[in-house]
């Protein structure tokens, strides 16, 4: 930050101290070093002035619709009803009182659940686990629906992209998940569910959440934290492809948007492999010339993501994905620094650009390969990248920048960016590169997009403007996912 801040000042330091001299030459060394101190410690004004202020002008300014704009958007095909409330509450609502944590891989019953509870909010840990029986399930989630104080939102990947595409009046939207009654109820009207994708009941997902030093017995939370379960069967096996794929036909959407495969890690992996093939089938039955955007999750089982690189990368033509997804991606399928266990900090920018590159290198669209993938958008927290292979895409700087707009805005709730809310963390300067010989980039808030090339794929890298104190930060990779995707012109090849 002090050094985005010292380019700002150090003309109006020179001027100051030059007009000092001009006015009183004859003022002693003493008190010009006093002055001079005094103006290197006064505070950057907040607002429009601030580098974040003129970095969010600068996005403005280069954000612009493309020439050719998606119609219809076809989404599809994992969605939920997200049901978040106090932990504790819901386990006193069931008449459970605090025993001995422990761990279970799979909750049966509400004293498992009970005992799970009990066990990572000890630990202050994130954790998510499968509730294998349905009718005790359903009977918690319509307890912890009525609690006051339960807060239901829009869930699931597809819902949360076709949600946010939504907010754009002159789009139509298809959405295919298994939509019941609540759901359907908590989206956009501009979003259309085909009747075959309705059904009876909600896949509710319950996320218990807990403060730090929040005490229940003798049981006190070290970290705020949630623990999340659902008995979700139709998003796990991906039930609603088959219905996403044959209501295409009649939809005629110039964008598809693919999300969901992670949720097959609970299945067996013979059920993964069939699946897996399904979704291939499913997605070369798309019409050629509409692109296919593949949004990823969280994943732990490198088995099924080395299957989806090597399988579904080549039917896609872009991928949206985060630090996390990025790196375990490289880790499944040998990429580079893939030795890395985690990033430490801010992930690097020259090894990112390096994961980026191997992909569409190794698994993109070439000559001498029948590939599709031609695009990712990469987001982590304070910086975003679109790589793209030359020729494929359009209109970049602006969805970048787009993409990297939103996170600010959304997570702070806000319509455009508010200059005080936000702070730019990104790094200063930065090499692209390093595997190779790199190029060394220094960031200006005016000129915020910086460009680069390496046999035949382009990078756009903006900084993102992070939101001091986030109000809601569920959804937001697929909010940037969408609204990159929204500004992007993918360019029409016979």
């Amino acid at each position: 930050m002090a050094l985005w801040r010292g380019s700002a000042y150090a003309g109006f330091l020179a001027l100051a101290v030059g007009c000092v001299l001009l006015l009183e030459p004859q003022l002693p060394g003493s008190a010009l070093r006093s002055l001079w101190s005094s103006l290197q410690l006064a505070p950057a004004a907040p607002g429009p002035g601030s580098p974040e202020g003129r970095l969010a002008a600068a996005w403005d300014a280069l954000i612009v619709l493309p020439a050719r704009r998606w119609r219809r958007v076809a989404v599809g095909v994992n969605a939920c009803v997200d049901v978040v409330l106090s932990g504790v509450k819901l386990l006193q609502a069931l008449g459970r009182s605090p025993g001995n944590g422990k761990d279970h891989t799979i909750l049966h019953s509400r004293n498992d659940l009970e005992e799970a509870f009990v066990h990572f909010m000890g630990k202050g840990a994130a954790a998510e686990r499968f509730f294998s029986d349905k009718e005790a399930f359903h009977d918690i989630a319509q307890i912890a629906s009525e609690l006051p104080g339960a807060q239901h939102y829009v869930g699931g990947n597809a819902a949360l992209i076709g949600q946010k595409f939504a907010t754009n009046s002159d789009l139509k939207i298809l959405l295919c998940g298994p939509v019941g009654p609540k759901l359907h109820e908590l989206l956009d009207d501009n979003v259309f569910v085909p009747p075959e994708s309705l059904q009876e009941a909600d896949e509710f997902h319950l996320i218990l959440e807990y403060q730090a030093g929040e005490e229940w017995g003798r049981l006190k939370a070290p970290h705020a934290n949630r623990f999340i379960f659902s008995h979700d069967l139709s998003n796990g096996a991906m039930n609603m492809l088959e219905v996403f794929v044959s209501s295409l036909e009649e939809f005629q959407p110039d964008l598809v948007v693919l999300s969901g495969l992670h949720m097959m890690e609970g299945q067996s992996k013979e059920l993964q492999r069939k699946r897996l093939l399904e979704v291939v089938t499913s997605i070369s039955d798309i019409p050629t010339g509409i692109p296919v955007h593949l949004e990823l999750a969280s994943m732990t089982n490198k088995e099924l993501m080395r299957s989806i690189v090597h399988q579904v990368f080549p039917a896609v033509t872009s991928l949206g994905l985060n630090e996390q997804e990025l790196l375990f991606l490289s880790q499944a399928a040998s990429g580079p620094h893939s030795s890395l266990s985690s990033w430490n900090g801010v992930p690097d920018v020259g090894m990112v650009s390096d994961i980026l590159f191997w992909i569409l290198k190794e698994h993109g669209r070439s000559k001498s390969r029948a590939s599709d993938l031609t695009r990712i958008h990469f987001h982590t927290l304070v910086y975003h990248i679109l790589a793209t292979v030359d020729g494929h895409w359009a209109n970049q700087l602006a969805a970048v920048a787009a993409g990297a707009r939103v996170a600010g805005t959304q997570a702070c709730a806000t319509e455009a960016i508010d200059a005080n809310r936000v702070s730019l963390r990104a790094p200063h300067e930065f090499m692209t590169s390093h595997s190779e010989v790199g190029s060394r980039i220094v960031i200006n808030p005016n000129e915020p997009v910086a460009e680069w090339h390496r046999e035949g794929i382009s990078f756009h890298f903006t900084p993102v403007l992070v939101c001091k104190d986030p109000i809601r930060t569920v959804g937001l990779g697929d909010a940037i996912s969408a609204e990159g995707l929204f500004y992007s012109e993918v360019r029409p090849h016979s």
